[in-house]
């Protein structure tokens, strides 16, 4: 029997999310290069939205379906409420960069430059500069409607020039020419620094160099306009890993192709005149609906690379990674995990305590292989250097790459070829899925070749040593024999195993939602016997109409749920059926990334921690390791998260019923921010160990 629950849109509901990164930029609490780069996060965040999101629904809507469960009518409407809130987005971005964050750079002296007029002073400074170091690299190339002249690469910044011969008639059409040119910034960067003048600082845009110049570029004629341009292409690479073939070289043949996908929005400078788009839009075939009015300079994303001449006086005290002091005065981390559970929370803890592990794994002669999984990594990552030392030293190494993962791919081709070479074991991408899980086991032996004492890793995040300074997740060491098992039992059918059996390792595709399923029962059982039904949620994404279903019927039954959800949330509150559900959202100085769940078993509660979040991919076509949290201190620590997340009143609101992001801000209670907090929770506890 069909329900009548209601759900959110997925990819409106991303976009609610993406907007609440934006108001972080309006926060004047803030370092305000701090403010500058959630702009440049948030335009970031749109760009590749526009890549794989729009980009699907394009191709649905013009008949090219990727989802067999999307009409093309639905894809052609989605299109258009993407487009209104967008659109709505940028007016908002617009705003706070104009009218916040320029006049409070000129309040710290730093004169940033929004077009090629500048300062007297300035003038030959620029002129100078533009010829030596920017006229060298410019390729003007004629456009013509009636023939192909000029490809635009993705996400390249392009400017059109709109031109005619000096000595003619400028209102004759047949004397005007159009030009297009890409910025070199690839050679030169964005953003040039000017020299001072007085105590104030000067920055200015390369295309605003060049604009001041551009009459030189094109002797003999008289330059009417220049407006800058760029095309967003279709990044999702399709992988039919199913069929037969090499999975590598497919990969290999299908990232090359991204460079050319199809076009998914064309974005210009919203001033530039109608007959000068449509010229555009005719020579690039443009279609209306791949139409995106931007600012004058676009793919703010490179804000992020402003440079900051007052560096060292405005610095953003953000919370520095430490190292336990449980750890550092005990040489061995095995012999630590031998004893107890461990579990590091980053950013605040230092991901070099899991390099360390690795490390240990090495040079213990005991260890007798290693495995991990590979879904994400750094470049010239320690932890695949590590390996590759272990595998030198004789130990056996087995690593899974996930091909599969968006935009990592030749990056994982990369450092499994490396890996192979130094003689460890890769196995690669599963047909039809994503191995997402991220965990890693250590394997012992003694002399005799008995296994002995080995150790689990299961994490919320990836082995990425870079990520790991700004992603807040969370991993646990342990050597309890049970998850040993099961961890083995995974790399065995990730290896081609077939019906697996796992006693406590949750596992998507094959006992994490039937155990999900008894886990929210029991709640509702508990509500409905006149104790209390509570669950906490926390996860990165909650789309899965399925389990969705679930938590609406022990809201109605009468079991507490909050939810702390980052980024995409389909499930609607206020309603009926969700009167007893609360979303809240944090964006602050780290990407919340942890994926961690709570049910409160009458008042003995159970903890987990693990990879998925609920999307359809995760539960469906991943494979992803929940671990639960079996150590009491540990458990309760991880409810001490839990509850300074739910009262921060600094950085979190709550997800309304319009999807709107509702600050939390209650004067009435002492100021909370939980990533702050959470982190002088774990140093104090840190420092009982002195």
């Amino acid at each position: 029997m069909e329900n009548s629950y209601n759900y959110f849109k997925r990819d409106i509901s991303w976009l609610s999310f993406n907007y609440r990164v934006l108001l972080e930029a309006e926060d004047e609490n803030l370092p305000l290069y701090e403010r500058i780069n959630f702009i440049a996060i948030y335009s970031s965040n749109l760009e590749e939205f526009y890549k794989i999101r729009v980009a699907d629904h394009k191709a649905i809507a013009n008949g090219g379906a990727r989802n067999s469960e999307e009409s093309v009518e639905s894809s052609l409407q989605l299109l258009e409420e993407i487009s209104a809130e967008v659109n709505r987005q940028l007016e908002k971005r617009v705003e706070i960069y104009e009218n916040k964050i320029l006049p409070a750079l000129r309040r710290k002296h730093i004169v940033f430059y929004q077009n090629h007029r500048v300062e007297a002073f300035h003038e030959e400074y620029i002129k100078s500069f533009f010829k030596e170091e920017i006229f060298p690299y410019l390729q003007p190339v004629p456009l013509w409607k009636d023939k192909v002249t000029s490809f635009l690469r993705d996400n390249r910044l392009y400017l059109a020039v709109r031109l005619y011969l000096k000595g003619t008639a400028p209102e004759d059409p047949s004397h005007i020419q159009y030009f297009v040119m890409k910025l070199p910034y690839s050679k030169v960067p964005r953003f040039i620094e000017l020299p001072r003048h007085g105590e104030e600082h000067y920055i200015i845009y390369i295309e605003d160099i060049i604009k001041a110049n551009i009459n030189s570029i094109f002797p003999g004629y008289q330059v009417d306009s220049s407006y800058c341009i760029k095309i967003s292409r279709d990044a999702d690479i399709l992988i039919d890993d199913a069929s037969e073939g090499d999975i590598v070289e497919q990969v290999k043949k299908k990232v090359k192709k991204r460079k050319i996908g199809a076009v998914c929005r064309f974005v210009y400078d919203r001033k530039m005149p109608d007959d000068f788009l449509n010229y555009l839009t005719d020579v690039f075939h443009i279609d209306k609906n791949e139409l995106v009015p931007g600012d004058k300079h676009l793919n703010l994303e490179d804000l992020i690379h402003l440079p900051n001449p007052l560096k060292g006086i405005e610095e953003n005290p953000k919370p520095k990674p430490m190292r336990l002091n449980c750890l550092d005065n005990k040489e061995s981390i095995f012999r630590y995990v031998a004893k107890k559970d461990l579990l590091l929370h980053y950013p605040y803890h230092s991901f070099g305590h899991f390099i360390h592990f690795l490390y240990e794994a090495v040079h213990d002669a005991r260890t007798t292989e290693i495995m991990v999984t590979q879904y994400r990594v750094a470049e010239n990552s320690a932890v695949i250097n590590t390996l590759i030392s272990a595998a030198q030293n004789g130990k056996k190494v087995t690593v899974f790459v996930e091909l599969k993962a968006r935009f990592d791919e030749e990056n994982n081709l990369t450092t499994a070829e490396m890996m192979k070479d130094a003689g460890i074991n890769i196995i690669y991408s599963i047909p039809g899925l994503k191995v997402h899980a991220k965990v890693a086991l250590i394997l012992r032996k003694n002399k005799k070749g008995n296994p002995i004492r080995s150790y689990a890793y299961i994490s919320t995040g990836n082995f990425n040593e870079q990520t790991a300074d700004v992603y807040a997740d969370c991993g646990l060491f342990t050597c309890n024999k049970t998850l040993v098992n099961d961890l083995h039992t995974l790399f065995s059918t990730l290896g081609g195993k077939q019906n697996p059996i796992f006693k406590r390792l949750l596992v998507a595709r094959f006992n994490l939602i039937p155990e999900l399923h008894k886990l929210i029962e029991h709640e509702i059982h508990l509500a409905e016997s006149g104790q209390k039904g509570r669950i906490i949620l926390k996860m990165n994404a909650l789309q899965d109409s399925a389990m969705i279903d679930k938590l609406y019927e022990a809201s109605s039954r009468g079991v507490e749920i909050d939810l702390i959800v980052r980024g995409i949330c389909c499930l609607i509150p206020g309603q009926p059926y969700s009167k007893n559900i609360k979303i809240t959202r944090i964006v602050d100085s780290f990407l919340e990334h942890a994926r961690i769940w709570y049910f409160g078993n009458n008042n003995s509660p159970k903890v987990f921690l693990g990879s998925p979040d609920w999307m359809r991919r995760n539960l469906y076509r991943r494979i992803e390791a929940v671990t639960p949290v079996l150590d009491i201190d540990l458990r309760n620590e991880i409810i001490n998260l839990l509850n300074i997340q739910l009262n921060d009143n600094q950085k979190a609101c709550f997800v309304d019923e319009n999807l709107k992001n509702v600050f939390k801000n209650d004067i009435l209670q002492p100021p909370i921010r939980a990533q702050y907090a959470f982190y002088a929770y774990l140093k104090d506890k840190n420092e009982t160990f002195l």
